[in-house]
């Protein structure tokens, strides 16, 4: 559970000593910096003070915009703790995840920060597991998530859980659920109805649909006919969801329309007129805004949202760093903290399973945009 109160273990932002070096590729130098040596991977000299780290990102191929931003967030962070007792170096996984993996397992790094799509994550995990080396993946599934696999994204259990608590405060005791029929919908569908159970709620109806097609307008008008529900929540982007929530708020018992974390982002979410009033749980933007003029002013172009992983995954780290050891294996018991971290997305913290909980706010739909209707706590607590 988490608290709207200070932090007793302090979750203050970290201030320590770092360098960034060997990273084979950051596109662009910081406005007042350099960018690091590259090259050094086919013969990283021996460190004896330094931490090894590993960062592996899609720096070229399709998904390279993404990659790259969050390298240039891991970079910032460097600089801006300015920490030196951490190397870095930077391995694309566009050309071979596994490839990538081996190599910095071979050049010696205790601890991986990345990657970033899921599969790339089972196949990092399966060579590090043998050299007992964990994982701090940019990633939000938590299929992949393991004792030495540590998620950054904000999983469905955390996202689903936070708004479902929010509507029982508002009165809201009787549930319904519409989802694609796909792994996401699946997902989602498990972590509303123990959310939904989890505050004594009931989920009295729901329906599925294909995906790729009309059938969701179906399935919408299926579940309306169902009723017994104050709220739905819809598994889909507010596109989608926006076309299911005309058929449910059609004629007498308008439900309350709940997002999911899909709808963090996405601009359809205030342009969307059947949307307005729909609740959803996202992490707070309030140290983002902050962060991407930082991040223009030095790279010259706007960061990906998911940027923010990066960086503070490198916070967390450098924080872990005090007390560890050179040449030691990483002590990644140490990110299973019940205090938790405080990164730019606000707290959050790891269990034991490699899940995490973030500290989300609760957002509603307005013409033109979305307002706060419940701030993200700012400590955890139990």
């Amino acid at each position: 559970m988490i608290e709207a109160r200070t932090n007793r273990r302090g979750l203050g932002l970290l201030i320590a000593v770092a360098l960034l070096a060997g990273c084979k590729v950051i596109p662009k130098a910081p406005s007042g910096g350099t960018l690091p040596e590259p090259g050094l991977s086919d013969a990283l000299p021996k460190d004896q003070t330094r931490h090894r780290v590993a960062l592996l990102l899609p720096l070229s191929g399709p998904d390279a915009a993404l990659g790259i931003s969050i390298a240039n967030a891991t970079t910032m962070a460097v600089l801006d703790t300015n920490a030196q007792n951490l190397r870095i170096t930077t391995y694309d996984t566009d050309g071979g995840v596994a490839p990538a993996a081996r190599k910095a397992l071979q050049e010696g790094n205790k601890l991986i920060l990345g990657p970033l799509l899921s599969g790339d994550v089972v196949v990092v995990a399966s060579i590090a597991r043998g050299a007992k080396v964990p994982l701090i993946a940019y990633s939000s599934d938590p299929e992949v998530a393991a004792d030495d696999v540590f998620l950054m994204g904000t999983t469905q259990d955390n996202s689903v859980l936070r708004v479902v608590e929010f509507a029982r405060t508002k009165g809201i005791t009787r549930f319904a659920l519409l989802a694609p029929k796909s792994g996401y919908g699946k997902r989602v569908g498990a972590a509303y109805h123990s959310a939904v159970t989890a505050v004594g709620g009931t989920l009295v109806a729901s329906d599925s649909y294909d995906l790729g097609n009309n059938s969701v307008l179906s399935a919408a008008a299926r579940l309306k006919a169902k009723g017994g529900f104050q709220a739905v929540l819809i598994a889909d982007a507010p596109r989608v969801a926006g076309q299911a929530a005309t058929r449910l708020r059609v004629g007498p018992g308008n439900p309350r329309i709940i997002g999911t974390d899909l709808w963090s982002g996405d601009p359809a979410v205030s342009t969307t007129a059947s949307l307005r009033g729909a609740w959803f749980a996202a992490v707070s933007d309030t140290r983002f805004r902050q962060f991407v003029s930082s991040y223009q002013t030095r790279f010259g172009e706007a960061p990906f949202r998911q940027a923010t992983m990066g960086y503070d995954s490198v916070l967390l780290t450098v924080r872990i760093a005090r007390d560890w050891k050179a040449n030691t294996p990483f002590p990644y018991a140490r990110l299973v903290d019940s205090g938790g971290f405080l990164g730019l997305d606000g707290p959050f913290r790891f269990f034991a399973d490699g899940l995490n909980e973030r500290a989300l706010e609760v957002r509603e739909t307005r013409a033109g945009g979305v307002t706060i209707v419940s701030p993200a706590p700012v400590k955890f607590v139990d």
